[in-house]
């Protein structure tokens, strides 16, 4: 009895493309894929950025910068006493004694014109050299002593007064300071930070935009090979087999022997 063997097969030029596939998914699979090229990276600190850092923690340029100012305040703030900086001395004009001396100098003339009317009243009334006029001088001189002592402390006192207001507004200028140059300081560290942080977003952006190209490239032969995959199951999905085959195996020596032998009695039953 023969067999008889069907196969069904696609037209030729879908097998080809079945084939193609195949070579060429092996071949992909079978090359690792490089994730070093769109690896995540970080954009490094933008050197505006490391300049405000810098600042923001250098002693006296972000953190203590107001010290030295409130150092200088507190020498102010003292007794106030001998002659270094920060005393009230350090604050008196340097003017002041020749302004005393020639003050007193005039004081001195006046004074002496005083003397002369005492003699010419003493003359015009007759006790010229006597002891009233004596008396009169003496009384004279001590006022006028005593006048003359008295404007030479006040005009001290005012330079004191002076020295001392100019060191306790010398005091509120350095405190005014203490709180103004770090504002000062941290508004510049801001811009920094701030232009430099503008600066790294655009960095951070090229870097990602570089990383998603390789990302793309390293993917795009798996892309095509699976769209070739997906139109190929589409084509092999709606289509039927389109040529059948019929293979018959040769009949075996036995076979051939049956088969005449078989003849041969139909013949001979037909005969009889």
């Amino acid at each position: 009895m023969a067999t008889e063997t069907s196969i069904t097969r696609q037209a030729p030029y879908i097998e080809a493309l079945g084939e193609q596939y195949g070579q060429d998914l092996t071949a992909l699979t079978a090359t690792k894929m490089p994730t070093a090229g769109y690896a995540p990276t970080v954009a490094g600190q933008d050197p505006a950025q490391a300049a405000a850092y810098q600042r923001a923690t250098t002693a006296g340029q972000g953190i203590g910068a107001y010290q030295p100012y409130l150092t200088q305040a507190g020498a102010y703030s003292g007794p106030g006493g001998g002659t270094g900086a920060g005393s009230i001395s350090a604050f008196m004009s340097p003017y002041q004694q020749q302004v005393i001396d020639k003050t007193l100098a005039q004081y001195d003339i006046q004074a002496q014109k005083g003397i002369t009317g005492i003699g010419l009243q003493a003359a015009k009334s007759g006790n010229l050299g006597g002891g009233r006029e004596g008396v009169m001088r003496s009384e004279y001189q001590t006022q006028s002593d005593l006048q003359r002592a008295l404007l030479d402390y006040q005009m001290r006192q005012q330079g004191f007064g002076q020295a001392q207001q100019g060191r306790q507004q010398a005091y509120g200028q350095q405190m005014q300071m203490a709180g103004a140059v770090p504002g000062m300081q941290g508004r510049d560290i801001a811009t920094l930070g701030s232009a430099g942080a503008i600066q790294q977003a655009q960095t951070q952006a090229t870097l990602d935009a570089q990383r998603e190209a390789n990302r793309m490239a390293a993917y795009e032969p798996y892309e095509r090979l699976g769209y070739m995959g997906a139109g190929l199951g589409n084509i092999l999905g709606g289509m039927q087999g389109q040529y059948q085959t019929t293979v018959t195996p040769n009949q075996s020596a036995l076979q051939q022997a049956m088969g005449i032998l078989g003849t041969g009695i139909g013949a001979y039953k037909s005969f009889t």
